[in-house]
């Protein structure tokens, strides 16, 4: 679903971002009171798994518990797979960790979402265990 936005737009970004003004002006666009409530509802007692996520977070003004994300962008033995230092970007993740070309034209958050998914559960093992309390 497309959100309507609470302010004006001056610059929709649409081949990074894949909206339109169409998009998000249309009859099927949520309110973002409504967005928010949902995403909240979606993700209460869920792991949170993504990349950069502190972005969406911000965006839609919402928190969730650091125990409970999982963000690819920030865990180092996935960083550290690729050729990048700091914060490598979804893209070259997904090209050198999973030998995916993603990002090819517009943006496509389903592919991003599906990327991110992937780069966990190639790790998610050995990142679950470091997550536990020693006993």
């Amino acid at each position: 679903s497309f959100v309507k936005p609470k302010e004006k737009v001056t610059d929709y970004r649409t081949q990074h971002s894949g909206v339109r003004a169409k998009d998000i002006w249309s009859n099927k666009a949520v309110d973002f009171a409504d967005a928010q409530k949902a995403v909240y509802e979606l993700l209460r007692n869920r792991i949170l798994v993504g990349h950069s996520l502190q972005h969406d977070l911000t965006a839609l003004l919402l928190s969730h518990p650091h125990r409970d994300i999982r963000d690819v962008a920030k865990y180092r033995p996935l960083r550290e797979r690729t050729t990048t230092k700091g914060n490598p970007s979804l893209k070259r993740m997904a090209a050198e960790v999973l030998a995916k070309d993603i990002q090819q034209g517009e943006h496509d958050s389903v592919e991003d979402a599906r990327a991110a998914m992937l780069l966990y559960r190639k790790v998610a093992r050995e990142w679950e265990v470091q997550l536990r309390p020693p006993r």
